[in-house]
Parts: structure tokens; sequence; C-alpha cells
């Protein structure tokens, strides 16, 4: 075999699964969060290459919901990775209720059976769903291959010509099943990664008008609210077309022509786009080739016991809410979708959905503004 370390400075040399869980055990403190997965399970698995991931570092938002665990995990090569959400099998045995509204022209998901018990929110287009694999086989895994479990998965468009100049996913990178695996053993409760980590890794907004004159980095956000019993999490990873607009109505991301340093609004850029003299430029610049990234995917989380058919309004309540947030949201291009999941602690008796969703819909703003990295 060839000694890696005698290898010539200018190859990069990719790492097998087995030195990836040898390599992620010893940074990870061997796996200090709890994963019940004994390392030698793992390395029997195929010796495919795959890169190592990199650990999470830098803002994170604090939530109390028992029960429910994030883990995160990505590539660092072409920025890309992917967010499970794990609704622990020993408090949720059955899963739990899950419904999903789906928006936008360009979707990508599956996993709409009702019930869960996780979710995979990861990039990499398409093939970004074998993450959700490893997610569910890692999950098998830890449950001593017992029970069918139900896992869901979505995906963003996150790798643009400017990353992969010479073919989409030229490098072979993006959010597979070792990956998936990862993020389950990177898991623990209270604790959701905000900026460009995750499935927001390579997160972008704002590019539907001016392509290519600007690149802003999107990513993964989250907001949390208790009232009394009540809990209500969002967490959402945004890589829109639309630009980041807040409270006041100005653009905060995205939209940004860098030629001129003017941040332009939605309305202004469809003016253009649709002045005879602007069309041809316009639209022509707009999505050359599917090259700008799009798509916002959503979780949202409460512990109150709705009936399915109020679980899946309030869910489209908040979704349709977003639009104020995102602009323009669910376009053509966008394959934005929400899941929404009920741990079912407290009885929905006396509760008002409509009421809970207008303040998941504020937590769905929050989380929006939380996505990207404050200026300094």
């Amino acid at each position: 075999m060839t000694d890696e370390s005698s290898m010539s400075p200018e190859v990069d040399p990719k790492l097998s699964r087995r030195r990836l869980v040898q390599d992620s055990a010893l940074a990870a403190g061997a796996l200090a969060f709890g994963s019940r997965l004994e390392v030698s399970s793992v390395l029997a698995q195929d010796e495919g290459a795959t890169p190592p991931a990199t650990p999470s570092a830098g803002r994170v938002l604090e939530f109390d919901l028992p029960g429910l665990e994030i883990g995160i995990a990505a590539y660092p090569q072409v920025p890309t990775g992917c967010t499970a959400f794990i609704f622990d099998l020993d408090v949720f045995p059955s899963g739990v209720m899950l419904e999903l509204d789906v928006r936008g022209g360009a979707p990508a998901y599956f996993g709409d059976y009702g019930v869960t018990n996780a979710i995979c929110l990861a990039g990499g287009s398409s093939y970004g769903l074998e993450a959700a694999a490893g997610v569910a086989s890692e999950l098998f895994a830890q449950g001593g291959h017992k029970d069918l479990l139900a896992v869901a998965g979505a995906i963003i468009y996150d790798i643009s010509a400017v990353e992969e100049p010479n073919g989409f996913r030229q490098q072979g990178i993006y959010p597979d099943k070792a990956l998936g695996q990862e993020a389950v053993w990177a898991a623990q409760p209270g604790r959701f990664p905000l900026g460009n980590q995750g499935a927001g890794s390579g997160a972008y907004v704002g590019q539907w008008a001016n392509w290519p004159y600007s690149r802003e980095r999107g990513g993964q956000g989250a907001a949390f609210r208790q009232i009394g019993a009540i809990k209500v999490a969002v967490f959402t990873v945004v890589n829109a077309l639309g630009v980041i607009v807040d409270r006041q109505g100005q653009v905060v991301r995205g939209g940004l022509d860098a030629r001129t340093g003017v941040r332009t609004t939605p309305v202004e850029d469809a003016e253009a786009i649709l002045a005879d003299a602007a069309a041809t430029a316009g639209a022509a610049a707009a999505l050359p080739g599917r090259l700008t990234r799009h798509t916002t995917l959503t979780v949202l989380v409460t512990n109150v016991a709705f009936p399915r058919e109020l679980l899946r309004q309030m869910g489209r309540q908040v979704h349709s809410s977003m639009a104020r947030a995102i602009q323009p949201f669910h376009t053509p291009d966008d394959g934005d979708i929400l899941f929404t999941a009920s741990t079912g602690e407290v009885s929905a008796d006396g509760i008002d959905s409509t009421a809970l969703g207008v303040i998941a819909s504020e937590l769905a703003w929050d989380a929006v503004l939380s996505c990207y990295e404050p200026e300094a």
C-alpha cells in the first residue's frame, strides 16, 4: 500500500470510511455525545472513498424540546453538508406525527409517511438525498436492526459553476451516506448550529435578478419559544433565490450588485426584468443554465398534540408567512418544503392552532434572519 505521508503535496488523497470513522471518533472525543453504535460495526462497511467531515463551530441556538436531537456534518472541499433531526426512539418508539407542505416548482424530497423518526436536510441537489439513507441506516444499527424506521429527507441546490467550473459535482463530493451517519453521531439535544453549518454550509441567497454580480451567504437559522407548557421551534435552511427582508421592510441579504454596492429591492428587480430595455439581459442573467442556487427547507416542531388536519394547516400558515422574510418565495426554481412535526406531549384541548401558527410565523421570520453571519 502507498504510505500517505510520502505522497506528493499536490495530491489530495481521499479517506476511506474506515479512516473517516476513526478520525471522527478521535476528534469528537470518542463520540462524546453518546452514540449507541459500536464503531466496529461501521468499520465493517464498505471502503468507498469519502473526504473527512468538519466539526461544528460558531453560533448556536439553544432550545428545550425533550427527545429531539440535532446533528450536523459537512465536507469543506466543496462546502456542502447535512443536518439531521432525530426523534429519540426511546422517547418516541412509534415516531412523531409529520405533515409536509411542498411549494415551488423544483422540490426534491421523500418520506411523506405521516410519521417520522428523523428528518435529514442536505445540500447536493438530488444526490444529497443519499445522506438521509445514512441517517436511516445509522438509526437502524443503533436500534439493533429490529425496527422499521421512517426517515424523511429533502435537499437544496447548493453548488454552482463558481465552485465546480468544470462540471456539476466534478469532484464527486456531495452529502452521502457516510455524512448522514456522521450527523447522527454528532447529534445532541437542545443545540442548533447557526449559519454556514450542516445543510447550510453551501447556502447562498438573493441571486434571483442580479446573478452573477453578487454572492452572499445564506445558511441555517432557528428560533424557539415557550409559552406555559406549549413549546414550538422553527429551524430553516435558507438557500433562496429571493432576498432576505427584515421587519422594517429592508433588504438585508441578497440583491447586492457588487459593481455598484447597491442593494436593490425585489420590486425594483422585477420592474427592470419586465421593462423592455432590460428584459433580455435581466432574464438571461437570472438563471443561466440553472447555475444559481435555490430552495429553502424548514422544520417546525411543537409539543402540542394537534389532530393531523390542524397540524397540516398550521404548517401551511407558517410556510405562507415566510414570504414576508424571503422575497420572492416559492418561485418556479425553488423547491421550498416545510416539515411540521408534533411530539404530542401536551394535549391540544383549549389550544388555538391558528394562534400558535401566528407565534410560529414570527419564529420563522426570526429563523430566517438568523441564518446568515452578522456583519463584522
